[in-house]
C-alpha cells in the first residue's frame, strides 16, 4: 500500500512539474506576453530548474532548450523514482531508461494538449471570457489553425478541437506502446 501512494505522489509532482517546465517551453515558442499572470506562475514554479540550465543550454531558434532539458531530467527523475519504489537499482536506466525518459516526455507533452483541449472546450461553454482562454487559445492555436482549415464548421459548431483531442489520445496511445516495449510505461 505504501508503494502504491509513493508512486502516486512521485506520478502526481513530477508529472505537474514536467508539464510546467513544457508550458513554460511552449509559452515561449508561441510567444505569449511573460507578463501574463499564468506565464509568471510558469516561471515561478520551474526557474529554479531552468535559469542554471540556461548558463549551459541557450535557447536557439525560438526554443527553450532549457525547460525542455529540465522536462527530460523531471522525467528521469521519475523513472529513477518509480524503479526505487519498485525496489530495483535505478542503473537500470541506462541506456535504455534514458530514451525511455523521452517518450516519458511527449507523454506529458501530449497529456497537456489533451487536457488542455478539454479545458478550452468546457469554457468555451461554461465561461468563454475567462482569462485562461487566451492564454489555452494562443497555445493551441498552433495546433487547431491546420486542422480548421480540413474540418468546416457544422452549425457554427467548431469540432477541430474534438478532432485534436482524439488525434492526441491516438497519440498517447502509440506513445504508451512503444515505451511499454522499452521500459514498461
Amino acid at each position: 500500500m505504501l508503494n502504491e501512494i509513493g508512486r502516486f505522489l512521485v506520478d502526481l509532482l513530477l508529472t505537474l512539474f514536467g508539464a510546467a517546465l513544457l508550458l513554460r517551453a511552449w509559452s515561449q515558442a508561441v510567444r505569449l506576453p511573460p507578463g501574463n499572470p499564468l506565464s509568471r506562475a510558469l516561471f515561478q514554479i520551474t526557474d529554479w530548474l531552468v535559469l542554471p540550465l540556461r548558463k549551459i543550454i541557450p535557447g536557439a531558434g525560438g526554443i527553450d532548450w532549457a525547460s525542455l532539458v529540465g522536462a527530460w531530467l523531471a522525467a528521469l527523475c521519475y523513472l529513477g523514482m518509480v524503479l526505487l519504489l519498485a525496489g530495483t537499482s535505478p542503473a537500470l536506466l541506462i541506456p535504455t531508461g534514458l530514451l525511455t525518459a523521452l517518450l516519458v516526455v511527449l507523454k506529458w507533452a501530449v497529456s497537456l494538449v489533451m487536457w488542455m483541449t478539454l479545458l478550452m472546450a468546457l469554457l468555451s461553454w461554461i465561461n468563454p471570457h475567462s482569462p485562461v482562454m487566451g492564454f489555452l487559445q494562443a497555445l493551441l492555436a498552433p495546433l487547431l489553425n491546420p486542422l480548421r482549415k480540413f474540418i468546416p464548421l457544422v452549425g457554427g459548431l467548431d469540432l477541430s478541437p474534438l478532432a485534436l483531442f482524439i488525434f492526441a489520445q491516438i497519440g498517447l496511445i502509440i506513445i504508451t506502446r512503444s515505451g511499454g516495449m522499452l521500459f514498461g510505461l
